[in-house]
């Protein structure tokens, strides 16, 4: 079995500040660095650390090619990344000292991805595989639809969140993956209840409340605790929890135990400063000791 990926790949440039900035403001900050990113760049290597074998389906520009041999060290599958004439997608991450962030996006290469390119990619995926995706690439709708097509586990990220590209794929979903704010957006535009919406499994995260997981199919509603951890930088925590989430469902597990494993992955992350660069992996999840 195997996780095919369709995601952003980004160069994350980071800022630390001494707080958000403020419309007009103008601000020094005390820290800068670059470092590996984009949400789905982040996703495939929580995938890879989580020690299943992960496929990630993407493109970057002429000066993106260290992060393909970066992604590449980190374990993951970079065959189906393609390069392009645009740049190389990046964000600009600001972090504040209660590891708050805000973050303004240019999804340059990670827009160039064609339907040809997603059919390539997925020619040796197989109804034993997964399809995980994000809106941060172009083509989601036909990379959802191809995998569908495929007889492959449809799992949705809906990060950034856009509800109208939810409500235009969710027919193809077998799991959809969203924060509070974004489940009640999606709620409101819907003007449904989750539990009432046709996706089998849908999780919410809930931050420093834990985790939802909804499976609509049976009606159960389980709630998951935080674990309670000291944050220093909450970038690339959810990418995290969803990457750690979907090894765990392609190497078996159930949703409850994949669900777990993704919050304890996640719980690491926020004591980290960086995003993919610094996602754990499953020796460090093991080692942990919480509570």
């Amino acid at each position: 079995m195997a996780v095919y990926n369709l995601g952003s790949i980004n160069a994350d440039l980071f800022y630390r500040v001494p707080h958000l900035l403020a419309p007009g403001e103008t601000l020094a900050a005390t820290e800068h660095s670059r470092g590996l990113g984009g949400k789905g760049a982040n996703m495939s290597v929580a995938v890879a650390r989580a020690a299943a074998r992960v496929k990630h389906v993407g493109a970057v520009g002429p000066d993106g090619r260290w992060a393909v041999e970066r992604m590449l060290e980190y374990g993951v599958d970079t065959r189906a990344i393609i390069e392009v004439a645009a740049p190389t997608g990046h964000a600009v991450i600001m972090i504040d000292d209660q590891g708050e962030n805000a973050i303004l996006i240019h999804p340059g290469a990670n827009h160039a991805l064609s339907e040809t390119d997603i059919q390539q990619a997925l020619t040796d995926a197989t109804e034993a595989d997964l399809f995980l995706f994000q809106n941060e690439t172009s083509c989601q709708v036909i990379g959802a639809t191809q995998a569908s097509a495929r007889g492959m586990r449809v799992i949705y990220a809906a990060a950034p969140f856009d509800a109208e590209s939810v409500k235009t794929v969710m027919p193809l979903l077998d799991i959809l993956v969203m924060n509070a704010v974004e489940a009640q957006q999606l709620s409101d535009a819907t003007g449904a209840d989750l539990a009432d919406l046709p996706v089998r499994d849908i999780i919410v995260t809930l931050g420093a409340e834990g985790c939802r997981w909804l499976n609509t199919d049976d009606g159960s509603d389980q709630s998951f605790p935080a674990i309670p951890v000291d944050p220093v930088d909450t970038t690339g925590a959810g990418d995290t929890f969803t990457g750690f989430l979907v090894a765990g469902l392609d190497r078996g597990l159930p949703m409850a135990q994949a669900i777990s494993l993704g919050q304890q992955a996640a719980a690491i992350m926020v004591t980290r400063q960086g995003t993919a660069d610094v996602i754990p992996d499953l020796k460090d999840v093991q080692d942990a000791r919480f509570g």
